[in-house]
């Protein structure tokens, strides 16, 4: 019996060995971040994440690059597209660059006007064979081709749209934010900062007008909100949206290109006399929990439960994101991490998160690069 239950365990233990192997592959990531280039940043930073204990370890940078200050992964997971927001003379582009998985290396491919100035936003569609990217300073977005190898062409389509807000200072024009496509990319919501309007467009790459006005064309927000992110709950009932400007939050139902709004709420202690400057919304990859960073005076992260029902959030807590100005932050696939990228600071911090409820605390694992304001991650390929 002894001598069976050591051959038993003689051919477990390779088998042990190999899932051990294969969960360590598995739990590789390439962390990718967008900076402002303004300061000391060279560019796009290539790091290693793993999603079981948390390290970052330095990979590559893509040097040369202009304030690449938004990312987005192709759905081949070998492609990226970044942002270099422009303004004026410099108009706002967009480049391509081909990831190489085997070494992390990011090599740049071309670049293409991104039909605007200051874009701040670039999304791909389903097949990855368009991008879109959203210009802030101009308030337009454009879509641009694919072609095969990865190559940007010049812009197939450009909206220019119009009109103002209530604050004189933020809305006295146009400002897209973010260029965001619905599940089943059959629509993009454009928020527009500036207008207090999510544009709805129906979305058909087979058409000579990709992007037309959907019925209806917008969803509106209260004067003086400044609509910046929008994400979608991973089941697909249901959107959030970080207002900019009034340091709210709103849930909307989501059904075939119609966001009905069920609920608004504050990110904001009561009483609150600071500076409000909302900035970034994430939804947990478990869909029980939504997340929104407050820049300004707060410095923080304010999170929610979601019910799993309604889509309604109540309120759990807020942390400190460790820094100054976190303008973007995310939550790794496994649902374990939570990053957040402090701008003013020129400090990334790693926060473990508590999957029952919510709650997130930092780890000690902290990296320093100037002007951090995009993250992203895409799965090491062997």
């Amino acid at each position: 019996m002894r001598q069976l239950l050591l051959a038993t365990s003689a051919l477990l233990i390779p088998g042990m060995l190999l899932a051990q192997d294969s969960l360590k592959q598995d739990s590789m990531q390439y962390l990718l971040i967008g900076t402002y280039t303004k300061k000391q940043s060279e560019g796009i930073y290539v790091y290693t994440f793993n999603t079981q204990s948390g390290e970052l370890k330095y990979v590559s940078t893509a040097k040369g690059v202009d304030n690449p200050s938004y990312l987005v992964v192709a759905p081949d997971q070998k492609h990226v597209y970044s942002v270099n927001e422009s303004n004026g003379d410099r108009t706002g582009s967009v480049s391509a660059f081909e990831l190489d998985h085997s070494t992390g290396q990011l090599q740049f491919i071309n670049k293409q006007p991104s039909g605007g100035d200051g874009p701040c936003y670039v999304n791909t569609d389903g097949d990855g064979t368009h991008v879109v990217a959203g210009n802030y300073a101009s308030g337009s977005l454009s879509v641009l081709p694919v072609q095969p190898d990865g190559k940007l062409g010049a812009p197939l389509q450009t909206i220019q749209h119009t009109g103002s807000g209530v604050n004189k200072e933020r809305q006295e024009k146009p400002h897209v934010h973010c260029v965001e496509f619905s599940p089943d990319h059959q629509f993009l919501f454009v928020s527009d900062l500036g207008i207090d309007k999510i544009g709805i467009y129906k979305y058909d790459p087979s058409s000579p007008l990709l992007l037309q006005e959907a019925s209806p064309s917008y969803a509106a927000l209260p004067p003086g909100a400044g609509p910046r992110h929008l994400t979608f709950h991973p089941g697909g009932k249901w959107a959030y949206l970080v207002h900019e400007l009034d340091g709210k939050l709103t849930a909307f139902r989501y059904d075939e290109g119609k966001l009905t709004p069920i609920q608004t709420v504050s990110t904001l202690p009561e009483a609150f006399k600071g500076t409000i400057s909302g900035a970034d919304i994430h939804v947990s990859p478990d869909g029980k929990f939504l997340y929104a960073s407050n820049r300004g005076t707060l410095n923080n992260i304010v999170y929610y439960a979601i019910d799993n029902k309604s889509g309604k959030l109540q309120r759990k807590g807020q942390q400190s994101t460790k820094g100054k100005t976190p303008r973007n932050f995310m939550i790794d696939p496994s649902g374990n991490f939570l990053l957040a990228a402090n701008q003013d600071t020129d400090n990334i911090v790693v926060f473990k998160r508590n999957k029952v409820n919510g709650s997130f605390k930092a780890t000690g694992q902290e990296i320093n690069i100037s002007m951090p304001v995009c993250l992203k991650m895409v799965a090491v390929q062997h």
